[in-house]
């Protein structure tokens, strides 16, 4: 009998919800050969458990599982799709506050964000619970005599899911919920550093009632796991979302069986501060695009362009802003947690330390924080040049960058000058600049006097190496349907 082996506990009030293993066809399996990952809170090193580190064959077996759930599943009705679906989010919001608590153990946010992604992730199963009942049939005028046209909407396959730490259940509800509402099933593969937060809500969907096969999760080290899963002819579609790097290599592996590809990769995002802005509305949503999830996040901003009349101001109320920045433990609700890994704090030093030998001016932070060796302080640098690596390379960190500019021209072509193109912030007021910006842009996403744009009715993604194909909106969920010409003749 499986046993889970929570080491510390996770302090929720379902205990249920904190499970050791992979979810295959309708059963909780570990490894062959007990072979686990350890988890560790990133605020303090602590274990917060150990989760159930499959093989190759594992992971082949969850392919199975879906493939034989597949038949069923696929031609299943829209509305009893959409029904687990509700289930499924029902469950979710009832057991949001567990959810956000292990979020917070195995991630480090602060629990108000914890708690603000699960609404997210909610949101999207919400969201394709009803957009299930509409992959409507599309009528086409015959271009032929006698001839009717029709194309229909029909799931592609088996859809394999691999998602990241820094957003452990949205990424993950983004992906699955379209697929399964697609007519997909799915095998899944969480990032080994945050695995609890998607057995848990692989938890609620066996509670929800889903079919066995039809979600699959598959827990330990990604190249084992994932790696099959791109050679497998019978996985159709495969997305993920994570480094550029690694979305690359996947794109090769899963060249040889031609999948569906839907990749949300790096993301270098601008800020573009006019002198005609609202700067005080400027100043705090440029704090958010920048310090949420304590700069973990791919939609973080990256590079803060001022144009020079307002850039000392600017400079001034940012750095007085960082200062006022609180640093803690996910459970103390701070505005900046722990980072995840020792990479990630190095890379800190590593941009710091780079910019600060080209010229750029440290206006505060710069170094680790007290709390603990993966705390760092939130860092603003000012007159960084443009040769600096943080102008060139994604930080994914707390650390802010700025540097003036003087004209329109010259801040568009530094704007993309970039092999990444997913979302990009503006702030201006002239109406005009603001459209020519929109237009000018090669990104995905443009936000314009705000900073929160995401959401599940959007179509989220990116341009150039920042990714392909979309997610969220009925985009989302096509992108695990294939389109099919019937062409009839009655005569």
């Amino acid at each position: 009998m499986l046993h889970d082996r929570i080491e510390s506990g996770v302090g929720v009030d379902d205990p249920k919800l904190v499970r050791s293993f992979s979810y295959i066809g309708g059963k909780w399996v570990g490894a062959s050969d007990g072979a686990t990952i350890t988890v560790t809170n990133p605020a303090d090193g602590s274990t917060v458990g150990e989760i159930a580190k499959l093989s190759a064959a594992e992971s082949t077996e969850a392919v199975d599982a879906a493939q034989e759930a597949y038949a069923s599943w696929s031609t299943s009705l829209p509305q009893d799709r959409g029904a687990l679906l509700r289930r499924w989010y029902e469950l979710m919001v009832q057991n949001a506050e567990d959810l956000a608590r292990i979020m917070v153990a195995e991630q480090g946010k602060p629990i108000s964000e914890a708690r603000g992604e699960i609404a997210y992730a909610a949101s999207f199963v919400e969201y394709y619970a009803e957009e299930a009942k509409r992959p409507d049939v599309e009528g086409v005028t015959s271009h032929l005599p006698d001839a009717e046209v029709e194309l229909w909407m029909e799931p592609v396959g088996v859809a394999a899911l691999v998602t990241p730490w820094n957003f452990p259940s949205a990424m993950l509800t983004r992906k699955a919920a379209a697929a399964l509402a697609a007519g997909c099933t799915v095998v899944a593969h969480p990032s080994a550093e945050t695995p609890f937060s998607a057995t848990a809500l692989a938890e609620l969907a066996e509670r929800a009632g889903f079919p066995a096969g039809v979600f699959n999760l598959v827990t330990g080290d990604a190249p084992t796991v994932v790696a099959l899963w791109t050679a497998d002819s019978r996985v159709r579609a495969l997305s993920f979302t994570g480094s550029t790097e690694v979305g690359r290599l996947l794109y090769r592996q899963s060249a040889d069986t031609v999948k569906k590809l839907v990749m949300e990769l790096g993301g270098h995002a601008p800020v573009i501060v006019f002198a005609d802005a609202d700067l005080d509305k400027a100043v705090v949503e440029t704090m958010k695009a920048k310090f949420a999830t304590s700069g973990q996040d791919c939609l973080g901003a990256n590079r803060i362009y001022v144009e020079r009349p307002v850039y000392d101001e600017f400079c001034r109320r940012f750095t007085e802003a960082a200062k006022a920045l609180s640093v803690g433990r996910g459970m103390d609700d701070p505005d900046i947690g722990p980072l995840m890994n020792e990479k990630a704090v190095a890379k800190q030093e590593s941009h710091v330390s780079d910019a600060l030998s080209k010229g750029a001016k440290l206006a505060c932070g710069g170094k680790r924080h007290e709390l603990g060796p993966l705390f760092y302080e939130p860092t603003v640098l000012t007159d960084v040049p443009h040769d600096a690596a943080i102008l060139k390379e994604e930080t994914f960190g707390p650390v802010a960058p700025i540097t003036p500019f003087d004209s329109e021209e010259e801040i568009v072509k530094r704007a993309n000058d970039t092999e990444y193109g997913l979302v990009a912030y503006v702030h201006a007021l002239d109406p005009r600049r603001i459209y020519r910006l929109s237009r000018s842009l090669q990104f995905g996403m443009v936000a314009v006097n705000r900073t929160k744009v995401t959401g599940a009715p959007i179509p989220f993604g990116g341009t150039k190496q920042s990714g392909l194909g979309r997610e969220g909106a009925r985009m989302g969920m096509q992108e695990f349907m294939d389109v099919k010409y019937v062409c009839r003749d009655w005569g």
